[in-house]
């Protein structure tokens, strides 16, 4: 145990992940709720875990900090393995939604708690529980009690706690979820500011895109216990793997197509729906090398679509699609308006538009109005799944 935040460490070709997780399974009986995973979470990176409610997320979170044992495969920590060693001999903290303060012990006792588990001296105790608290913003809060707090006070009183003992991963469990919005939005941001000033590899479990998107540098995507896709937040919105990444990661209009030719160099593909839509676009899973006639998945990003009054003339040209439809909704949403058009080849279509001036209607049409949608054929993701 050293007094020191682990410091960040480039990647490279010698250097041993935090956290490896090799041929992991965790079963409930008959229920594989991680089934295989394979991962390594590299030093001094924010990482998370992202999926819908019972995908396997916070049962990974929990082997790894030894509150629960796999069924198979190990799990290793800075490069050891950790199959039967207890939660509090791993070098890892956790810190949870509920926070888990102790109400009878005042910011300060409850942050040095650890370290006199640990037999550490008072005036080492005095002084890290000091640094950690104005890591967090909290200095001079020392002998407040914590049920006198706000909620976003004591998530940091939490997250002061975790740090004090300098672990080389934090661990945490959705820990913004009991918070208001706005709220939720600034420590979201705090706590990627923290991250960096201190180093430490975060492992962080959310089932809010937005949130994995603000915060991560790397987003690993589970469901029904295994990895559907890992990468950077850039990675996962543009270049989803399948419809299921594409689907839970943001918006997108869903078009079903049959493949009618594609250049495995360089991506490009030309489908064609049953209503007879011929839509240009790039499979996005590079190793896919699918044949004319496979059945795909066609995905289109609501920003990506232009809304054009129905007098739009411009030829859509090479490198765009143009069909015609009419709205059936638009939704005011602040610094967006959401529009819903109904269209003959395509069903519903979601397009959404920045607000320059706060007004609903784009060119003058509303609710009602036949309009012209546009995008170029590089919004077009094909999905083979």
């Amino acid at each position: 145990m050293t007094d020191t935040a682990t410091p960040v460490v480039a990647k490279g070709a010698g250097e041993v992940p935090d956290v490896r997780i090799d041929k992991v399974t965790k079963r409930f009986g008959d229920v594989a709720a991680v089934d295989a995973m394979d991962l390594s979470v590299h030093r001094g990176e924010f990482y998370s875990f992202l999926g819908p409610s019972g995908c396997g997320k916070t049962t990974t979170l929990r082997m790894i900090a030894g509150f629960e044992q796999p069924t198979s495969g190990e799990i290793y920590l800075a490069g050891a393995p950790v199959a039967g060693v207890p939660p509090y001999h791993r070098n890892v903290n956790t810190v949870f939604q509920n926070y888990a303060l102790f109400p009878h012990m005042n910011v300060a006792r409850n942050v040095g708690y650890g370290l006199r588990q640990r037999k550490v001296s008072k005036a080492d105790e005095a002084r890290r529980v000091s640094e950690a608290l104005d890591l967090v913003r909290l200095g001079g809060y020392e002998k407040r009690n914590t049920w006198e707090l706000s909620g976003g006070q004591q998530q940091r009183v939490a997250l002061a706690r975790a740090l004090v003992n300098h672990p080389t991963v934090l661990l945490l469990d959705e820990p913004l979820g009991a918070l208001d919005l706005k709220l939720r939005k600034e420590m979201q941001l705090e706590l990627k500011a923290l991250q960096r000033e201190v180093g430490i590899t975060f492992i962080y479990v959310t089932h809010d895109q937005e949130e994995a998107l603000t915060m991560s540098d790397v987003i690993v995507v589970m469901n029904h216990g295994r990895i559907q896709q890992q990468g950077n937040p850039t990675e996962l919105y543009e270049r989803p793997v399948n419809r299921f990444v594409a689907n839970f990661i943001g918006v997108s209009n869903p078009v079903e197509a049959k493949l009618l030719e594609h250049d495995p160099a360089s991506g490009r593909a030309v489908v064609e729906s049953d209503k007879g839509l011929r839509l240009t676009g790039y499979i996005t899973d590079a190793a896919a090398r699918p044949t004319a006639g496979t059945p795909v998945h066609v995905a289109v990003r609501p920003e990506r679509i232009r809304v054009e009054a129905a007098s739009f003339t411009s030829e859509p040209g090479s490198g765009w699609t143009q069909i015609q439809g009419r709205i059936h909704q638009g939704t005011y949403l602040g610094d967006q308006t959401e529009f819903r058009v109904a269209t003959d080849v395509a069903g519903e279509v979601i397009a959404r538009r920045q607000n320059a001036g706060g007004s609903e209607s784009v060119a003058g049409v509303g609710p009602g109005d036949a309009v012209v949608l546009r995008w170029e054929d590089s919004a077009n993701l094909i999905l083979v799944d």
